[in-house]
């Protein structure tokens, strides 16, 4: 069975940092490529970030340059680092499995998605 548990989240500065995490099991994690999406109150999910099994990172624009994506193959998890938060930043942040077919990934669609974290910045 997959199973995607998302940690990290939490009330933050404006300014401040957090690092979101997510364990991964049930699939062969350092196969698959891993992404985060994010819910904002009231609107729907918006893709944030993705990594591919060997490492390769990608960002919506407007989080290039304040997040950060990761992964530890040996730990079977995926990271967030989130840096110079923002109040409009608040939202679930989820992790995800994004759809492939063949080389062809699909960021904007999951197989599989945790129950996400809870980011909250304040103003």
């Amino acid at each position: 069975e997959v199973q995607l548990v998302e940690s990290g989240g939490g009330l933050v500065q404006p300014g401040g940092s957090l690092r979101l995490s997510c364990a991964a099991s049930g699939f062969t994690f350092g196969s698959s490529a891993m992404t985060w999406v994010r819910q904002a109150p009231g609107k729907g999910l918006e893709w944030v970030c993705g990594i591919t099994s060997d490492g390769s990172t990608y960002y919506a624009d407007s989080m290039k340059g304040r997040f950060t994506i990761s992964r530890d193959n040996a730990k079977n998890t995926v990271y967030l680092q989130m840096n110079s938060l923002k109040p409009e930043y608040t939202a679930k942040y989820y992790c995800a499995i994004p759809q492939r077919t063949g080389p062809i990934l699909y960021w904007g669609k999951y197989d599989y998605r945790g129950q996400g974290t809870q980011v909250t910045g304040s103003s």
